[in-house]
Protein backbone atom coordinates (compact mmCIF):
# COMPACT_ATOMS: atom_id res chain seq x y z
CA UNK A 1 0.00 0.00 0.00
CA UNK A 2 1.35 3.42 -0.93
CA UNK A 3 0.48 6.73 0.66
CA UNK A 4 1.05 9.39 -1.95
CA UNK A 5 0.06 12.94 -2.87
CA UNK A 6 -0.47 11.93 -6.49
CA UNK A 7 -1.91 8.70 -7.97
CA UNK A 8 0.63 5.91 -7.49
CA UNK A 9 -0.47 2.32 -7.08
CA UNK A 10 0.90 -0.54 -5.08
CA UNK A 11 -0.27 -3.48 -7.15
CA UNK A 12 -0.79 -7.19 -6.66
CA UNK A 13 -1.61 -9.49 -9.57
CA UNK A 14 -1.50 -13.29 -9.97
CA UNK A 15 2.22 -13.17 -9.32
CA UNK A 16 2.07 -10.89 -6.27
CA UNK A 17 3.47 -7.34 -6.33
CA UNK A 18 4.44 -6.21 -9.83
CA UNK A 19 7.72 -7.66 -11.01
CA UNK A 20 7.88 -10.67 -8.68
CA UNK A 21 7.82 -14.32 -9.67
CA UNK A 22 4.37 -15.85 -10.15
CA UNK A 23 2.95 -17.24 -6.93
CA UNK A 24 2.24 -20.98 -6.72
CA UNK A 25 -1.32 -20.62 -5.42
CA UNK A 26 -4.31 -18.81 -6.88
CA UNK A 27 -6.93 -17.44 -4.44
CA UNK A 28 -10.59 -17.44 -5.43
CA UNK A 29 -13.87 -16.02 -4.13
CA UNK A 30 -15.53 -19.14 -2.73
CA UNK A 31 -18.74 -17.87 -1.08
CA UNK A 32 -20.49 -14.64 -0.14
CA UNK A 33 -22.91 -13.92 2.69
CA UNK A 34 -24.85 -10.91 3.83
CA UNK A 35 -27.27 -9.75 6.49
CA UNK A 36 -29.80 -7.01 5.73
CA UNK A 37 -31.85 -5.80 8.69
CA UNK A 38 -35.56 -6.29 7.98
CA UNK A 39 -36.57 -2.75 8.97
CA UNK A 40 -36.82 -0.27 6.10
CA UNK A 41 -36.63 3.52 6.26
CA UNK A 42 -37.69 5.38 3.13
CA UNK A 43 -36.03 8.60 2.10
CA UNK A 44 -39.38 10.36 2.37
CA UNK A 45 -39.71 9.20 6.00
CA UNK A 46 -36.16 10.26 6.84
CA UNK A 47 -36.57 13.71 5.31
CA UNK A 48 -39.86 14.15 7.16
CA UNK A 49 -37.89 13.67 10.41
CA UNK A 50 -35.45 16.55 9.81
CA UNK A 51 -35.57 19.33 12.37
CA UNK A 52 -35.33 22.07 9.75
CA UNK A 53 -38.01 21.84 7.08
CA UNK A 54 -35.81 21.78 4.02
CA UNK A 55 -37.05 21.50 0.45
CA UNK A 56 -34.34 19.01 -0.49
CA UNK A 57 -35.54 16.25 -2.81
CA UNK A 58 -32.98 13.74 -1.59
CA UNK A 59 -34.45 10.82 -3.52
CA UNK A 60 -34.16 12.67 -6.83
CA UNK A 61 -30.71 13.96 -5.93
CA UNK A 62 -29.19 10.61 -4.88
CA UNK A 63 -31.51 7.93 -6.26
CA UNK A 64 -31.83 6.39 -2.77
CA UNK A 65 -35.46 5.32 -2.25
CA UNK A 66 -34.95 3.46 1.02
CA UNK A 67 -32.34 1.87 3.24
CA UNK A 68 -32.29 -0.96 5.78
CA UNK A 69 -31.81 0.13 9.40
CA UNK A 70 -31.02 -1.63 12.65
CA UNK A 71 -33.98 -2.17 14.94
CA UNK A 72 -34.24 -4.02 18.22
CA UNK A 73 -31.03 -5.65 19.43
CA UNK A 74 -29.03 -5.63 16.19
CA UNK A 75 -25.72 -3.79 15.99
CA UNK A 76 -22.39 -3.99 14.11
CA UNK A 77 -21.45 -7.23 15.84
CA UNK A 78 -24.71 -9.07 15.24
CA UNK A 79 -24.78 -8.01 11.58
CA UNK A 80 -21.22 -9.29 11.10
CA UNK A 81 -21.91 -12.61 12.83
CA UNK A 82 -25.13 -13.17 10.85
CA UNK A 83 -23.37 -12.40 7.55
CA UNK A 84 -20.51 -14.74 8.46
CA UNK A 85 -22.96 -17.52 9.30
CA UNK A 86 -24.78 -16.97 5.99
CA UNK A 87 -21.45 -17.11 4.15
CA UNK A 88 -20.54 -20.41 5.83
CA UNK A 89 -23.96 -21.88 5.00
CA UNK A 90 -23.13 -21.34 1.31
CA UNK A 91 -19.56 -22.64 1.54
CA UNK A 92 -18.04 -26.09 1.12
CA UNK A 93 -15.84 -25.25 4.12
CA UNK A 94 -16.72 -25.81 7.74
CA UNK A 95 -15.84 -23.23 10.39
CA UNK A 96 -12.90 -25.34 11.58
CA UNK A 97 -11.29 -24.90 8.14
CA UNK A 98 -11.26 -21.09 8.35
CA UNK A 99 -7.64 -20.19 9.12
CA UNK A 100 -7.98 -16.40 9.23
CA UNK A 101 -10.83 -14.04 10.11
CA UNK A 102 -10.40 -10.36 9.21
CA UNK A 103 -13.01 -7.93 10.54
CA UNK A 104 -13.20 -4.65 8.60
CA UNK A 105 -16.06 -2.67 10.17
CA UNK A 106 -15.86 1.09 10.50
CA UNK A 107 -18.57 0.98 13.16
CA UNK A 108 -17.75 -1.43 15.98
CA UNK A 109 -20.94 -1.29 18.02
CA UNK A 110 -21.52 -4.24 20.31
CA UNK A 111 -24.43 -4.01 22.70
CA UNK A 112 -26.19 -1.00 21.25
CA UNK A 113 -24.04 2.08 20.70
CA UNK A 114 -21.06 0.84 22.72
CA UNK A 115 -17.88 0.84 20.63
CA UNK A 116 -15.91 -2.40 20.93
CA UNK A 117 -12.14 -1.83 20.89
CA UNK A 118 -10.55 -4.73 22.79
CA UNK A 119 -10.78 -7.66 22.39
CA UNK A 120 -11.25 -6.95 18.65
CA UNK A 121 -14.45 -7.81 16.81
CA UNK A 122 -12.65 -10.39 14.69
CA UNK A 123 -12.06 -12.60 17.76
CA UNK A 124 -15.71 -12.40 18.74
CA UNK A 125 -16.93 -13.17 15.21
CA UNK A 126 -14.50 -16.10 14.89
CA UNK A 127 -15.69 -17.51 18.21
CA UNK A 128 -19.36 -17.04 17.34
CA UNK A 129 -19.09 -19.01 14.08
CA UNK A 130 -16.94 -21.79 15.53
CA UNK A 131 -13.63 -20.70 13.98
CA UNK A 132 -11.89 -20.26 17.32
CA UNK A 133 -8.53 -21.54 16.04
CA UNK A 134 -8.33 -18.98 13.23
CA UNK A 135 -5.85 -16.11 13.30
CA UNK A 136 -8.12 -13.10 13.85
CA UNK A 137 -7.47 -9.37 13.53
CA UNK A 138 -9.27 -6.14 12.66
CA UNK A 139 -8.53 -3.76 9.79
CA UNK A 140 -9.81 -0.18 9.55
CA UNK A 141 -9.69 1.46 6.12
CA UNK A 142 -12.96 3.38 5.89
CA UNK A 143 -15.32 2.17 3.15
CA UNK A 144 -12.47 0.21 1.51
CA UNK A 145 -12.19 -2.01 4.59
CA UNK A 146 -13.49 -5.28 3.15
CA UNK A 147 -11.48 -4.93 -0.05
CA UNK A 148 -8.41 -4.31 2.11
CA UNK A 149 -9.23 -7.52 3.96
CA UNK A 150 -9.42 -9.31 0.60
CA UNK A 151 -5.95 -7.97 -0.21
CA UNK A 152 -4.54 -9.39 3.02
CA UNK A 153 -6.21 -12.80 2.82
CA UNK A 154 -5.42 -13.34 -0.87
CA UNK A 155 -1.79 -12.48 -0.20
CA UNK A 156 -1.57 -15.13 2.52
CA UNK A 157 -3.23 -17.69 0.24
CA UNK A 158 -0.82 -16.89 -2.61
CA UNK A 159 2.14 -17.35 -0.30
CA UNK A 160 0.86 -20.72 0.88
CA UNK A 161 0.49 -19.53 4.48
CA UNK A 162 -3.22 -20.42 4.59
CA UNK A 163 -5.71 -22.26 2.41
CA UNK A 164 -8.90 -20.50 3.47
CA UNK A 165 -9.86 -17.22 5.14
CA UNK A 166 -12.88 -15.02 5.80
CA UNK A 167 -13.30 -11.26 5.47
CA UNK A 168 -16.31 -9.86 7.33
CA UNK A 169 -17.92 -6.56 8.30
CA UNK A 170 -21.00 -5.33 10.09
CA UNK A 171 -21.95 -1.67 9.63
CA UNK A 172 -24.46 -0.01 11.96
CA UNK A 173 -24.16 3.52 10.55
CA UNK A 174 -27.76 4.67 10.20
CA UNK A 175 -27.29 6.60 13.45
CA UNK A 176 -25.17 9.06 11.43
CA UNK A 177 -28.24 9.77 9.33
CA UNK A 178 -30.45 10.19 12.39
CA UNK A 179 -27.97 12.67 13.86
CA UNK A 180 -27.59 14.53 10.55
CA UNK A 181 -31.36 14.95 10.34
CA UNK A 182 -31.15 17.32 13.30
CA UNK A 183 -28.68 19.62 11.51
CA UNK A 184 -29.15 19.56 7.73
CA UNK A 185 -30.58 22.86 6.50
CA UNK A 186 -29.78 22.94 2.77
CA UNK A 187 -28.27 21.02 -0.13
CA UNK A 188 -24.91 22.61 0.79
CA UNK A 189 -24.79 20.86 4.18
CA UNK A 190 -21.71 18.72 4.71
CA UNK A 191 -23.87 16.21 6.56
CA UNK A 192 -26.12 15.60 3.56
CA UNK A 193 -24.25 12.42 2.57
CA UNK A 194 -25.05 10.92 5.99
CA UNK A 195 -28.70 10.80 4.94
CA UNK A 196 -27.86 8.16 2.29
CA UNK A 197 -26.45 5.60 4.74
CA UNK A 198 -27.89 2.19 5.56
CA UNK A 199 -27.00 -0.77 7.78
CA UNK A 200 -25.79 -4.17 6.58
CA UNK A 201 -23.44 -7.06 7.26
CA UNK A 202 -21.34 -8.87 4.64
CA UNK A 203 -18.80 -11.68 4.54
CA UNK A 204 -16.69 -13.42 1.91
CA UNK A 205 -14.68 -16.64 2.09
CA UNK A 206 -11.56 -16.86 -0.06
CA UNK A 207 -9.72 -20.11 -0.58
CA UNK A 208 -7.13 -21.78 -2.79
CA UNK A 209 -8.41 -22.48 -6.31
CA UNK A 210 -7.96 -26.00 -7.74
CA UNK A 211 -4.87 -26.63 -9.86
CA UNK A 212 -5.23 -24.70 -13.11
CA UNK A 213 -8.25 -22.78 -11.82
CA UNK A 214 -8.80 -19.04 -12.11
CA UNK A 215 -9.69 -16.69 -9.32
CA UNK A 216 -8.45 -13.33 -8.08
CA UNK A 217 -6.38 -11.81 -10.86
CA UNK A 218 -5.52 -8.44 -9.35
CA UNK A 219 -5.79 -6.51 -6.09
CA UNK A 220 -4.41 -2.99 -5.86
CA UNK A 221 -4.78 0.11 -3.71
CA UNK A 222 -3.78 3.76 -3.84
CA UNK A 223 -4.11 6.44 -1.17
CA UNK A 224 -4.23 10.02 -2.46
CA UNK A 225 -3.67 11.74 0.85
CA UNK A 226 -4.22 15.32 -0.28
CA UNK A 227 -7.95 14.50 -0.23
CA UNK A 228 -7.83 13.17 3.33
CA UNK A 229 -9.95 15.93 4.87
CA UNK A 230 -12.86 15.71 2.44
CA UNK A 231 -14.74 13.34 4.76
CA UNK A 232 -14.31 13.40 8.54
CA UNK A 233 -16.19 11.81 11.42
CA UNK A 234 -16.47 12.89 15.06
CA UNK A 235 -18.39 11.78 18.14
CA UNK A 236 -21.66 13.67 18.55
CA UNK A 237 -21.47 15.82 21.68
CA UNK A 238 -25.21 15.97 22.21
CA UNK A 239 -26.61 12.65 20.96
CA UNK A 240 -25.59 8.96 20.84
CA UNK A 241 -23.28 7.95 18.02
CA UNK A 242 -21.31 10.20 15.70
CA UNK A 243 -21.54 12.85 12.99
CA UNK A 244 -19.90 12.79 9.56
CA UNK A 245 -18.92 15.83 7.48
CA UNK A 246 -18.36 15.28 3.77
CA UNK A 247 -17.46 17.51 0.85
CA UNK A 248 -19.27 15.18 -1.50
CA UNK A 249 -18.78 17.09 -4.75
CA UNK A 250 -15.05 17.44 -4.18
CA UNK A 251 -14.78 13.72 -3.43
CA UNK A 252 -16.71 12.91 -6.59
CA UNK A 253 -14.45 15.14 -8.71
CA UNK A 254 -11.34 13.46 -7.28
CA UNK A 255 -12.74 9.99 -7.93
CA UNK A 256 -13.76 10.80 -11.51
CA UNK A 257 -10.27 12.15 -12.18
CA UNK A 258 -8.29 9.31 -10.60
CA UNK A 259 -10.30 6.08 -11.01
CA UNK A 260 -9.81 5.76 -14.80
CA UNK A 261 -6.02 6.01 -14.44
CA UNK A 262 -5.91 3.38 -11.72
CA UNK A 263 -8.40 1.09 -13.44
CA UNK A 264 -6.24 1.22 -16.56
CA UNK A 265 -3.21 0.18 -14.49
CA UNK A 266 -5.17 -2.69 -12.95
CA UNK A 267 -6.42 -3.95 -16.30
CA UNK A 268 -2.94 -3.72 -17.82
CA UNK A 269 -1.47 -5.66 -14.89
CA UNK A 270 -4.04 -8.42 -15.42
CA UNK A 271 -3.66 -8.36 -19.22
CA UNK A 272 -7.28 -7.28 -19.73
CA UNK A 273 -9.36 -4.60 -21.41
CA UNK A 274 -12.48 -3.03 -19.95
CA UNK A 275 -14.52 -5.00 -22.52
CA UNK A 276 -13.29 -8.22 -20.89
CA UNK A 277 -15.10 -7.32 -17.65
CA UNK A 278 -18.63 -8.65 -17.28
CA UNK A 279 -19.71 -6.91 -14.07
CA UNK A 280 -18.48 -3.67 -12.50
CA UNK A 281 -19.45 -3.17 -8.84
CA UNK A 282 -18.39 0.25 -7.55
CA UNK A 283 -18.76 1.65 -4.07
CA UNK A 284 -22.43 2.58 -3.66
CA UNK A 285 -22.61 6.33 -2.97
CA UNK A 286 -25.47 7.63 -5.10
CA UNK A 287 -27.03 6.56 -8.38
CA UNK A 288 -26.06 9.80 -10.10
CA UNK A 289 -22.44 9.70 -8.90
CA UNK A 290 -22.02 6.03 -9.89
CA UNK A 291 -23.34 6.53 -13.42
CA UNK A 292 -21.38 9.72 -13.97
CA UNK A 293 -18.20 8.09 -12.74
CA UNK A 294 -18.64 5.01 -14.93
CA UNK A 295 -19.33 7.15 -18.00
CA UNK A 296 -16.10 9.02 -17.37
CA UNK A 297 -14.13 5.80 -16.90
CA UNK A 298 -15.58 4.26 -20.05
CA UNK A 299 -14.71 7.33 -22.09
CA UNK A 300 -11.16 7.32 -20.75
CA UNK A 301 -10.72 3.59 -21.39
CA UNK A 302 -12.37 3.62 -24.80
CA UNK A 303 -14.90 0.91 -24.05
CA UNK A 304 -17.31 -0.49 -21.49
CA UNK A 305 -17.99 -3.61 -19.47
CA UNK A 306 -20.31 -6.21 -20.96
CA UNK A 307 -23.17 -5.43 -18.57
CA UNK A 308 -24.50 -2.21 -17.03
CA UNK A 309 -22.82 -1.07 -13.83
CA UNK A 310 -24.29 -2.72 -10.72
CA UNK A 311 -26.41 -0.36 -8.59
CA UNK A 312 -27.95 -1.31 -5.24
CA UNK A 313 -27.75 2.02 -3.41
CA UNK A 314 -31.32 2.83 -4.46
CA UNK A 315 -32.64 0.02 -2.23
CA UNK A 316 -30.04 -0.34 0.51
CA UNK A 317 -28.30 3.03 0.71
CA UNK A 318 -24.56 3.40 1.18
CA UNK A 319 -23.59 0.58 3.55
CA UNK A 320 -19.93 1.61 3.83
CA UNK A 321 -17.37 -1.23 3.85
CA UNK A 322 -20.02 -3.88 3.09
CA UNK A 323 -21.35 -2.36 -0.17
CA UNK A 324 -19.40 -4.46 -2.68
CA UNK A 325 -20.32 -7.81 -1.19
CA UNK A 326 -23.92 -6.82 -0.48
CA UNK A 327 -24.12 -6.01 -4.20
CA UNK A 328 -22.24 -9.14 -5.30
CA UNK A 329 -24.59 -11.29 -3.23
CA UNK A 330 -27.51 -9.52 -4.91
CA UNK A 331 -26.17 -10.31 -8.39
CA UNK A 332 -25.49 -13.95 -7.48
CA UNK A 333 -28.92 -14.45 -5.91
CA UNK A 334 -30.59 -12.92 -8.98
CA UNK A 335 -28.72 -15.26 -11.35
CA UNK A 336 -27.02 -12.43 -13.21
CA UNK A 337 -23.49 -13.77 -12.57
CA UNK A 338 -22.34 -16.90 -14.40
CA UNK A 339 -19.29 -19.17 -14.17
CA UNK A 340 -16.37 -17.66 -16.06
CA UNK A 341 -17.61 -14.08 -15.68
CA UNK A 342 -15.04 -11.48 -14.69
CA UNK A 343 -15.97 -9.04 -11.92
CA UNK A 344 -14.36 -5.70 -11.06
CA UNK A 345 -14.89 -4.36 -7.54
CA UNK A 346 -13.99 -0.66 -7.38
CA UNK A 347 -13.56 0.74 -3.89
CA UNK A 348 -13.70 4.43 -2.99
CA UNK A 349 -13.10 5.49 0.59
CA UNK A 350 -12.30 8.58 2.59
CA UNK A 351 -8.60 9.25 2.44
CA UNK A 352 -8.90 9.25 -0.64
CA UNK A 353 -8.48 5.48 -0.90
CA UNK A 354 -9.09 3.78 -4.25
CA UNK A 355 -9.00 -0.01 -4.44
CA UNK A 356 -9.59 -2.41 -7.31
CA UNK A 357 -10.18 -6.17 -7.20
CA UNK A 358 -10.48 -8.20 -10.42
CA UNK A 359 -11.55 -11.84 -10.21
CA UNK A 360 -13.09 -14.62 -12.29
CA UNK A 361 -16.20 -16.37 -11.00
CA UNK A 362 -16.08 -20.15 -10.72
CA UNK A 363 -18.95 -22.62 -10.91
CA UNK A 364 -19.02 -23.34 -7.18
CA UNK A 365 -19.58 -19.70 -6.29
CA UNK A 366 -22.59 -19.51 -8.59
CA UNK A 367 -24.01 -22.89 -7.58
CA UNK A 368 -23.84 -22.31 -3.82
CA UNK A 369 -24.78 -18.64 -3.78
CA UNK A 370 -27.55 -18.52 -6.33
CA UNK A 371 -30.64 -18.74 -4.13
CA UNK A 372 -32.47 -15.95 -2.34
CA UNK A 373 -31.65 -14.75 1.18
Amino acid sequence: MTIATEPTTWMMSQGGPAGRVRASHVPRVESVGRRLPPARLTTAELMASTRHRTKIDLERLTGVRERRIVAGRDDSMSLAVAAAADCLSRSRHGPEEIEAVVSCSISKYDGGLVQRIEPPMSLAVASAIGAGDAVAFDVANACAGMLTGVLLVTDRIRRGEIRCGMVVSGEYISRLGANAAAHVRSIASRELASLTLGDAGAAVILDRAPEGGRGVEFVGFTTISRHSRLCLGFPDRHAPGARMFTRARALQRAAIADVPVLLREALDAAGLEIGDIDHVIPHQTSVRAIRKGIRGANEALGGASRNPVVVTVDRYGNTASTTHFVALAEELRAGRVRPGDRVALIGLASGLEIGIVLFTVDEGLVRNNGDDD
